[in-house]
């Protein structure tokens, strides 16, 4: 798909993800096109899959979740029904943020917020490590955030 991406596309999706509400005239004017054009090439990104959608950043601590937790997950085993169920159980929970399948010596990392470390505790032990999937959970939490940002790296095919 990236090489389907030329100048202009890349600066219309480099202005979104630092502006999502902007007007199709101003993204326009800050990417050297005409309003026309910008709107075609925009709902052509949104078409082919290069935009996803459109969301709000909430600050997690401003709505009362502070608690950031990052937990690695072993399975009992790898048979079919087991990671459908651990997957089902995943997409109910709405303090699980992300989840992903990793390589190595856990099967899956989570990021879980929640609103007080005995919040947590109370998430973990009545709710993850009853899942008879579930053999061990590693949890390690976020202390300072040094970094944090949803923007990719956008690349024209002519800069790769």
């Amino acid at each position: 798909m990236i090489a389907t991406l030329d100048h202009f596309d890349c600066r219309i999706l480099e202005v979104l993800q630092c502006e999502a509400r902007i007007t199709n005239q101003e993204l326009a004017q800050r990417v050297g096109l005409s309003p026309a054009p910008c709107w075609r090439r925009l709902k052509r990104l949104e078409r082919d899959g290069f935009i996803e959608g459109y969301t709000t950043l909430l600050s997690a601590a401003a709505i009362g979740l502070p608690i950031q937790a990052y937990a690695l997950v072993l399975l009992e085993n790898h048979h079919a029904q087991t990671v459908a169920a651990f997957g089902q159980w995943v997409r109910e929970r709405p303090e699980v943020l992300e989840c992903h399948a990793m390589s190595g010596t856990n099967d899956y990392l989570l990021r879980i917020v929640a609103a007080s470390m005995a919040a947590y505790e109370q998430f973990l032990s009545a709710h993850l490590l009853q899942l008879d999937a579930v053999r061990s959970v590693n949890t390690s939490f976020v202390l300072r955030t040094q970094k944090f940002t949803t923007r990719l790296p956008v690349h024209s095919s002519r800069e790769s």
